[in-house]
């Protein structure tokens, strides 16, 4: 070594570098890539990720010629920084004190920090190629590798730790998923993005959380006068109606308007001929997941069903548009007098019905209105107040005023909304 050029020296100290630089560049990009995103590229043939998955699943030999070779060169460089430092300055101490700092400044700087901040960043670009560089190398050295991780292993083991993760420890929980989809908002659409974090929140809410209370819905009563059955009909804005004897206590069925429209025009209109077209009713026990909900909705061809309590009444009424509508947003055509999105005005205030439920308003208006409790805004102020109260009261809720408007019989019609400071 003595006998080579003080020039040659610092070029084998330069290569040297360098390759620490790659090794170090090459442990933090393999194990800093997105895993997810590599076995999707695999699956659809890119062969740098298929050598990237390969060597990702079998951690503990990737890092060991990872190591084994960033670890000899460092050692060569060292022992390379002290040759050339006697060359230079011969056997005095301070020289030799001064090489080390001074190898040890390059180490960090030139091949330890520089190339593991390019890792980090650019790691699924490296891991495509870095593959085709580990895969051989593991190859030469794997008696090498093989003989070192038998003492790794041997010391995991007496510490009671594994040198592969069981699938449990990979696999990501949904709140995970859910972060993750939050984090990727700049490679999603918005839209597809509002749609995946709806279908995460969908185990979490309960189908009385989205039904239609018992008060809103449009009974049709078969005990009616028959023309005013027809008016009924004619004028309906549903699909489909609860059929019963006076009230919902006493359901016969759910009729299927349009199809007994298309019937009328050769029978005519009587209690026999709606009995013919009336469906059983489906009922959903009451603190049912919406996401499980939507499953028996498949299971048992179902659209509509009512919600019940442990006593068998009828607390409201869910359907498969609900549920459809609750991932992808309103769709469908809003009833007369009753608008399918909220915003706020220009004054900072929101006129809102009491039958709206708490959970479209905080989706729409971006408020933070109490949950667990009652459903609808009605239900929320009768239960702050503890009663009717008269309009022109206003009260404060989680910063957000609410002002009463119109009140009838037991219930707030409308109330308006005060923009909280924190949504402006």
């Amino acid at each position: 070594m003595e006998e080579l050029p003080l020039s040659l020296m610092w070029a084998i100290l330069v290569a040297l570098l360098s390759i620490s630089a790659f090794f170090s560049m090459t442990e933090t990009a393999m194990m800093a890539s997105n895993r997810f995103r590599l076995r999707h590229m695999a699956q659809n043939g890119h062969r740098g990720a298929k050598k990237a998955i390969d060597l990702l699943d079998q951690t503990d030999k990737m890092l060991g010629v990872i190591l084994l070779g960033n670890n000899l060169v460092n050692a060569a460089a060292a022992t390379l920084v002290s040759v050339i430092t006697l060359a230079l300055f011969g056997e005095h101490k301070w020289a030799l004190g001064a090489g080390t700092l001074v190898v040890t400044f390059a180490i960090l700087v030139f091949s330890e920090i520089t190339p593991k901040i390019i890792g980090a960043t650019y790691a699924d670009r490296l891991a495509l190629f870095l593959g085709y560089v580990l895969t051989p190398l593991l190859r030469v050295c794997y008696p090498l590798i093989w003989f070192i991780n038998l003492f790794a292993a041997s010391i995991l083991k007496l510490l009671g730790l594994s040198m592969h993760p069981t699938a449990e420890s990979t696999r990501l929980s949904p709140e995970e998923l859910r972060s993750l989809v939050l984090e990727s908002s700049h490679l999603i659409p918005q839209k597809h993005q509002a749609i995946l974090g709806s279908l995460f929140e969908l185990n979490e809410i309960k189908v009385e959380d989205m039904m239609t209370p018992r008060s809103a819905i449009e009974i049709l009563d078969i005990d009616q006068e028959t023309e005013d059955l027809r008016t009924q009909l004619s004028t309906s804005h549903h699909s489909r109606l609860p059929v019963c004897h006076g009230s919902l206590d006493n359901l016969v069925g759910v009729l299927m308007v349009r199809r007994l429209l298309a019937t009328l025009t050769h029978t005519s209109l009587d209690s026999e001929s709606l009995l013919e077209q009336i469906q059983a009713p489906y009922y959903i026990p009451l603190g049912t997941p919406v996401f499980s909900q939507l499953a028996f909705f498949q299971e048992n061809k179902q659209r509509f069903g009512f919600v019940i309590d442990e006593y068998g009444e009828i607390l409201g009424m869910l359907t498969l548009e609900d549920i459809i509508e609750e991932i992808v947003g309103d769709f469908t055509t809003s009833l007369p007098g009753q608008e399918s999105s909220l915003r706020w005005s220009e004054d900072n205030t929101a006129v809102v019905e009491g039958s709206r439920p708490l959970r479209d308003i905080n989706r729409m208006l971006k408020t933070d209105l109490p949950l667990n409790g009652p459903k609808t805004l009605n239900g929320l102020i009768i239960e702050h107040f503890q009663d009717i109260p008269e309009a022109g009261i206003s009260i404060k809720l989680n910063d957000v005023a609410i002002e009463i408007l119109q009140t009838q019989d037991r219930s707030v019609v409308t109330a308006r909304l005060f923009r909280p400071d924190s949504t402006h």
